[in-house]
């Protein structure tokens, strides 16, 4: 589905953010991207968008090329940004401007995803909105959009821990074989069996790109008591049962994926994760 070679960009002719990255991401599938702040994971997602243009390289989102921004591409596009627009209108005024973009958008399924976030009175003031519930709103309205192309830059912001659970029970119910996912976040719990491929973006380019599946086959997860030895692990810390660690799955042991202790070893073990999932 989406397809990018040799991508080089800068805010700055003298800096790169993301340099010579090469990427490929499937449909039917929640990529979880993930790095430290400021590594360019909100840049990526905006020139997937086609709201900022390569530098050199080239980006290709089924057959349309983003920065060409083509309205059969932007109908089919939502992306929902971590800082939120100022809007004076009424949640029912901002989807009848809006909706119209959109060919595939639903009035009965976003009613629905606002009752699953408990949401009723479409009459308020999205300016008067808190934070939370705003975000809330835009969700609901972005997956009632059906849109192949989904990108979120840090959804889970803002939301309680009811409403985080609601995000990832409403982001699988509209999971199509045909829709991509791209979540943009710090938060790696919330994510915790949602996504189908992990991202890590680090240094200018791709850490790590894989799916769960391949992970937990190459990567074992476990606990053990903190007075065992940690020669063989790729990495280890202290958890109220034991010591956490992941170290590389040599007996086809199965575990459970950990994304929190996935970023933390891929980060203290950067060239044993590129030459394992290389």
């Amino acid at each position: 589905m989406i397809e990018i070679k040799n991508l080089c960009f800068g805010y700055k002719k003298s800096k790169n953010v993301l340099e010579n990255v090469n990427l490929n991401l499937k449909k039917g599938r929640i990529h979880g991207l993930l790095g430290k702040n400021g590594i360019g994971k909100s840049t990526l997602l905006k020139l997937i968008g086609g709201l900022v243009f390569p530098d050199s390289g080239a980006i290709k989102v089924g057959t349309f090329t983003p920065s060409e921004r083509k309205v059969a591409f932007l109908s089919d596009l939502f992306f929902l940004p971590e800082e939120l627009f100022e809007l004076n209108i009424t949640i029912d005024k901002f989807v009848k401007l809006n909706s119209v973009f959109y060919p595939n958008f639903s009035k009965s399924d976003f009613e629905n995803y606002l009752q699953e976030f408990e949401i009723s009175d479409t009459k308020q003031s999205l300016k008067k909105l808190s934070y939370g519930t705003k975000k809330k709103v835009l969700i609901s309205f972005g997956l009632a959009c059906h849109c192949k192309l989904l990108l979120f830059d840090e959804p889970t912001n803002g939301l309680d821990i009811p409403s985080k659970s609601q995000f990832r029970k409403v982001i699988l119910r509209a999971m199509t074989d045909e829709t991509c996912v791209i979540i943009s976040t710090h938060q790696v719990r919330d994510l915790h069996n949602l996504i189908d491929t992990v991202l890590i973006l680090d240094e200018k380019n791709v850490l790590l790109n894989a799916t769960s599946e391949e992970v937990c086959n190459k990567l074992f997860f476990g606990i053990c008591d903190t007075t065992q030895s940690t020669e063989e692990m790729l990495y280890s810390e202290d958890d109220v049962r034991g010591l956490k660690f992941v170290k590389e799955n040599t007996e086809n042991e199965e575990s459970e994926l950990n994304i929190e202790l996935l970023f933390n070893a891929a980060l203290s073990n950067k060239a044993k994760f590129k030459e394992l999932f290389s």
